[in-house]
C-alpha cells in the first residue's frame, strides 16, 4: 500500500530549494551551534525544545510499529517466512555487532588514544558516574527479557519499550494471519488507520528543524565547542572508526548486494541531519520505515528488522564500548593481556543486548561491562563523561545507517527486494504511483 511521504524526497516533485527538510535541518541545527556557543545560557534553556520534539516523535512510534508489523505480517499469510525473516536478521546483527567490537578493539590497539594522559584513578570524581552504574547493575539478562513482556495488550502501546510493541505486534500479526479470510474486514481497518498515523508523522515532522535547533543549542550551549580538546583525539579516533565501519564495512556488503553506500546515505540525508540534530535514532525510525518500504522493501521485512535492529543492531555503540574501554585502560596505565580484552569483548557482546531498548544505552552499557571486568577501573568513565554526549551523536549515526543496510540486505536474502525500485529511489527518480501501490511480491521458494 501506499503511504504519503513524511518528509520531502528526493523522488518527490522538486520545490524551493528551502522547502527541503535537510536544508532547514542544517541551518538549524547551524543556528543551534551559533547560538549556543556565543550566548550558552540561552542556548542552555532551549533544552526543553528539544526534549518535546523527541517526545513528540516517541508518541508515534509505538502506533506506527505496531500498524506496520501487523499489516506486514497478515499480509504475508506464510507464517513461516515470519521466523525465516527474524532467523536471517539475527544472524546479520549477530554477525556484525561482533564485528563493530572486534573493529573497536583493533583500532584502539592501534592508535592508543588515552596513552599519555597518566590518570590516577584514586583521583576521579567517581559519583558523577554512580547513576549510570546502578542503572547498569539493574539490567540483567533475565530482566531483559521479563521486561520484553508487557503487562497487558495495550500497555506496550503506552509504555515507551520498542520491544515489548514488537511482541505484541508480532503475537497479533500471527493470529490475525491464521484466521484467514475472517481477519480480511481488521486488516482492512489497519490499513486505513495506518494511512491517518504516517500523516500524522508527516505533521510532525514539519517540526523537525526545532527540535534540532533546541537540541543543538543545548548541547554546545552546556557542554561547549571547547569540551572536546581535552579528548580530541578519542573523539576523533571514534569518528574515523565509525566512517571506516559504513563507509568500508557497510560499503563492502552494500556493493554485494546490488546498492551503493553513499547513495544510501544521500537518500537518507533529512533523516541523518535529524539524527545528528537531536543525537536520538529514535527521532528519525517512523521516517525510515517510510523510506525503506517506498525503497522497495517489503513492509513486513521492514516491520521486523527495523524495530529489532534499534535495539540488537547498535553499532555504532558497539565500537565504542570497546574503543572507550580500551582508552580508559590506556589513560589510567591499565595493560590489558590479550586474554582479559577478549573478556572484554565477550562480556560487552553480552551487555550490549542485556542494555537493549535503555535510555542512554552506550554510557549504560559501558559501565556494565566494565563493572565486570575488574581490570579496567569503572571510575575510569568519569574521564570521558564531558565529551559523551558529542559521541553519542556519532553512535546514532553510525546505528541508523546499520539498521538502513540491515533491512536491506534482509530483504535481499528473502528475495523479495525490488532492485528496480530501489535503484529508482537512491538515484532519486521519480517512481510511479503504480510501482508504489503495487502489491509485494511473494517470497522465493
Amino acid at each position: 500500500m501506499h503511504y504519503e511521504p513524511t518528509i520531502p524526497a528526493s523522488h518527490t516533485a522538486p520545490g524551493r530549494w528551502y522547502t527541503h527538510l535537510y536544508v532547514q535541518v542544517i541551518v538549524a541545527i547551524t543556528a543551534g551551534v551559533l547560538l549556543g556557543h556565543f550566548y550558552p545560557v540561552a542556548g542552555e534553556s532551549l533544552k526543553p525544545v528539544g526534549d518535546m520534539f523527541i517526545k513528540l516523535v516517541k508518541m508515534v512510534i509505538a502506533p506506527v510499529i505496531f500498524l506496520t508489523i501487523v499489516t506486514g505480517i497478515a499480509g504475508m499469510r506464510d507464517l513461516g517466512s515470519v521466523g525465516r525473516v527474524a532467523l536471517k536478521a539475527f544472524a546479520y546483527f549477530l554477525f556484525f555487532s561482533t564485528l563493530a567490537l572486534i573493529i573497536g578493539l583493533i583500532v584502539a590497539n592501534v592508535v592508543r588514544p588515552g596513552a599519555g594522559f597518566n590518570i590516577d584513578p584514586a583521583t576521579l570524581d567517581a559519583g558523577k558516574i554512580v547513576q549510570y552504574s546502578q542503572k547498569a547493575h539493574e539490567t540483567t539478562l533475565v530482566g531483559f527479557l521479563n521486561g520484553m513482556i508487557p503487562d497487558t495488550l495495550v500497555s506496550a502501546l503506552a509504555q515507551d519499550n520498542i520491544l515489548q510493541v514488537l511482541v505484541v505486534a508480532i503475537l497479533f500479526g500471527v493470529s490475525l494471519a491464521s484466521i484467514g479470510d475472517r481477519g480480511a474486514k481488521v486488516l482492512s481497518l489497519l490499513d486505513e488507520v495506518s494511512i491517518v498515523v504516517f500523516k500524522l508523522v508527516s505533521i510532525v515532522m514539519k517540526a523537525a528543524p526545532i527540535g534540532a535547533f533546541g537540541a543543538m543549542a543545548f548541547t554546545i550551549g552546556k557542554y561547549g565547542v571547547g569540551s572536546l580538546a581535552n579528548l580530541a583525539q578519542l573523539v576523533a579516533t571514534f569518528y574515523a572508526t565509525s566512517l571506516l565501519f559504513v563507509f568500508v564495512v557497510l560499503g563492502i556488503v552494500g556493493r554485494l548486494c546490488g546498492f551503493s553506500i553513499f547513495r544510501l546515505i544521500a537518500y537518507l540525508k533529512a533523516e541523518l541531519l535529524l539524527v545528528l540534530g537531536t543525537s536520538s535514532s529514535e527521532s528519525a525510525l517512523p521516517a525510515l520505515i517510510e523510506k525503506l518500504e517506498r525503497a522497495g522493501c517489503p513492509k513486513a521485512v521492514v516491520g521486523l528488522v527495523v524495530p529489532t535492529g534499534y535495539s540488537f543492531n547498535l553499532d555504532g555503540t558497539n565500537i565504542y564500548m570497546t574503543l572507550a574501554a580500551l582508552f580508559i585502560a590506556q589513560a589510567c596505565n591499565v595493560d590489558l593481556t590479550l586474554g582479559q580484552q577478549l573478556l572484554l569483548l565477550g562480556v560487552a557482546m553480552l551487555s550490549s543486548k542485556g542494555a537493549a531498548g535503555v535510555t542512554g544505552a552506550g554510557f549504560i552499557t559501558l559501565a556494565a561491562t566494565l563493572s565486570i571486568v575488574p581490570s579496567v577501573p569503572v571510575a575510569g568513565m568519569a574521564l570521558i563523561l564531558g565529551v559523551d554526549r558529542f559521541m553519542s551523536e556519532c553512535r546514532s549515526l553510525t546505528n541508523f545507517v546499520g539498521n538502513a543496510v540491515a533491512t536491506i540486505v534482509v530483504s535481499r536474502w528473502e528475495g523479495r527486494l525490488d532492485h528496480a525500485q530501489l535503484d529508482a529511489a537512491l538515484a532519486g527518480r521519480p517512481l510511479p504511483d503504480a510501482v508504489l501501490a503495487a502489491p509485494t511480491p511473494a517470497p522465493a521458494a
